[in-house]
């Protein structure tokens, strides 16, 4: 599935600039390329920078990548129910709550790089298991109306999203 293939019907507008903020790409390309990118750019974060934050009240760079992790696994669920077609809506998640609660500025950069590898291999088996027609099955998550394959594509453009952001603001 490419990028251009979903329609504003499939996702919350919330997340479009997730998804534009891609281009045009391929779902199964850009979840296995970014597998292999993503733990170098980790990798590539100074030590004493993990802990930091660039203003009051602001997330630190652990507790950022936790929380890429942690959305990854919420919508890779949401997918799921949503290909095995479970018509149950689906509550939201609040990040605000998760974060705190995720212990990240007590991980070390290496089990964050270790999680996300296994996380991300767990994305990409689950949407090598779907057939193309599976990719526009839909359900209700945030009371809103999603595709399984905009959410593979969420779950990659909100990685790239807070990359941005971390190399903008903390690096």
């Amino acid at each position: 599935m490419k990028t251009s293939q979903l329609t504003s019907s499939d996702y919350n507008p919330y997340y479009k600039a997730y998804i534009e903020a891609l281009g045009e790409v391929d779902l199964m390309k850009t979840l296995k390329k970014q597998v292999e990118n993503y733990p170098q750019f980790l990798g590539s974060i100074p030590e004493d920078k993990l802990n930091y934050s660039y203003a009051e009240g602001k997330w630190t760079v652990a507790e950022v990548l936790v929380h890429v992790l942690d959305s990854e696994r919420v919508f890779q669920y949401r997918a799921l129910r949503f290909a095995r077609k479970d018509e149950t809506p689906l509550p939201g998640f609040d990040q605000d709550l998760y974060v705190p609660a995720s212990g990240a500025n007590h991980r070390s950069i290496e089990s964050i790089i270790e999680e996300y590898k296994a996380i991300r291999r767990s994305t990409i088996a689950l949407y090598e298991s779907f057939e193309e027609g599976v990719l526009k099955r839909r359900g209700v998550a945030s009371n809103s109306t999603m595709s399984v394959g905009a959410l593979g594509f969420i779950i990659c453009g909100h990685q790239k999203h807070h990359r941005n952001i971390i190399r903008e603001r903390y690096l």
